[in-house]
C-alpha cells in the first residue's frame, strides 16, 4: 500500500519524538467530538450569547462520562478547545475531586493541551457550583456545569408551558414563590442556584452556585456559557450583561455570611467557605472552597 504524504509526515514525527503526545489518533478526533458536533454546538452558543439567558437546544452527545456528570459543559468545552488553550477544571472550587480529575484527565488524554490549577493561567475553566473567587478576565471562558437549566420548573413542570412564559415574560408564578416563602419563613429561603434576571429580559437558573457568587455574574469581563447534557441546553452571559438576582424592594438579595469565621488554612475572611468537621478533635473548623486561591493566599501571592 503507497503511504500519503501525510502518514509519511506522522512517521516521521513519531520517530524523531518517540515519547511525545500527539493531538489526534485514529480512535478519535481531536478533543474527542467530531468536528460536525463540534460546529453544532458552537453555533447554538452563539446563539445563546446573541440571546442572553434563553435556553437553545442541542443535540447533545453521548459522552464517556454519565449523564449528571457534567455532560454538557463538557460538551461546550471540547467544542470550544484549540491547540493554544490551557484548561482548568475545579469541582465546587476543588482541583483535586474526582469529577474534575476525571474530565481533566480526559481531555488532556483526548487534545494534548495543557491545563492548569492556577485561574489566572487558564484560558477556558470549567466549573460545577462554583465561580473562581478571582477575577476573570475578558481572555477567559467560564463554563458551568448544569444539572436543571430551567428556573420555571419549580412552579411549572411542563415544558410546553415554560417556553410560553418565557415567550410572554410571564413569570409571575416565579414571583408568588418568592413572596410565599417570605410570608411563611420571613425571608427568601432559596440558596444556591438563586434565580435571576438577565439583560431585563429573561428569568435563568445559574447552575447550583451559592449566592456568594451569583453577584459575580453582573456586567462580568468574561463570557459565561452554561450546559445541560441531560437536558440539551445551552445559554450564555456575554460580557457586560445586566444579571440581577430577583428580589424585593423591601426584601433585597443577600448573600451567605461566615461571620467571625476564616479559614483554617490561609486566615482568609473574604472568601466562600467551607464547614468541615475536624474528625480527630470534632471541632468545625472553615476552609475556602476554592482550593487554589487559598493555597495562593498561603504562599502570599494573593
Amino acid at each position: 500500500m503507497q503511504m500519503t504524504t501525510e502518514d509519511r509526515q506522522d512517521r516521521q514525527d513519531r520517530q524523531e519524538r518517540p515519547h511525545a503526545r500527539t493531538f489526534s489518533t485514529p480512535a478519535y478526533n481531536f478533543a474527542f467530538l467530531d468536528e460536525g458536533s463540534k460546529r453544532e454546538i458552537r453555533r447554538k452558543s452563539l446563539k445563546a450569547v446573541a440571546i442572553p439567558g434563553y435556553q437553545v437546544a442541542f443535540a447533545s452527545r453521548e459522552m464517556p462520562i454519565g449523564r449528571g456528570w457534567g455532560t454538557g459543559g463538557l460538551q461546550l468545552t471540547l467544542s470550544l478547545l484549540g491547540r493554544n488553550d490551557t484548561l482548568k477544571v475545579i469541582d465546587q472550587g476543588n482541583d483535586d475531586s474526582v469529577n474534575a480529575v476525571s474530565i481533566r484527565r480526559l481531555v488532556e488524554a483526548t487534545s494534548g493541551i495543557a491545563t492548569t490549577e492556577a485561574t489566572e493561567e487558564a484560558t477556558i475553566i470549567q466549573s460545577r457550583h462554583r465561580i473562581p473567587e478571582e477575577p476573570l478576565t475578558r481572555d477567559q471562558i467560564l463554563v458551568l456545569q448544569v444539572p436543571q437549566p430551567e428556573p420555571l420548573r419549580k412552579v411549572e413542570p411542563r415544558e410546553e408551558k415554560t417556553r410560553i412564559r418565557h415567550a410572554e415574560m410571564d413569570y409571575s408564578a416565579m414571583w408568588l414563590t418568592l413572596y410565599e416563602s417570605i410570608v411563611k419563613w420571613g425571608s427568601i429561603t432559596l440558596g444556591a442556584d438563586y434565580p435571576v434576571m438577565v439583560h431585563n429580559r429573561y428569568i435563568m437558573a445559574p447552575s447550583p452556585i451559592p449566592r456568594w457568587d451569583t453577584e459575580k455574574l453582573h456586567m462580568s469581563e468574561h463570557l459565561s456559557l452554561f450546559g445541560a447534557g441531560r437536558e440539551k441546553k445551552v445559554y450564555a452571559i456575554p460580557p457586560y450583561t445586566n444579571v440581577v438576582p430577583l428580589q424585593f424592594d423591601d426584601y433585597p438579595f443577600t448573600v451567605e455570611t461566615f461571620k467571625d469565621a476564616e479559614c483554617g488554612h490561609c486566615g482568609s475572611t473574604h472568601t466562600f467557605l467551607d464547614e468541615v468537621k475536624d474528625e480527630s478533635t470534632g471541632r468545625t473548623i472553615y476552609q475556602c472552597s476554592d482550593t487554589a486561591y487559598c493555597r495562593r493566599q498561603r504562599e502570599g501571592r494573593g
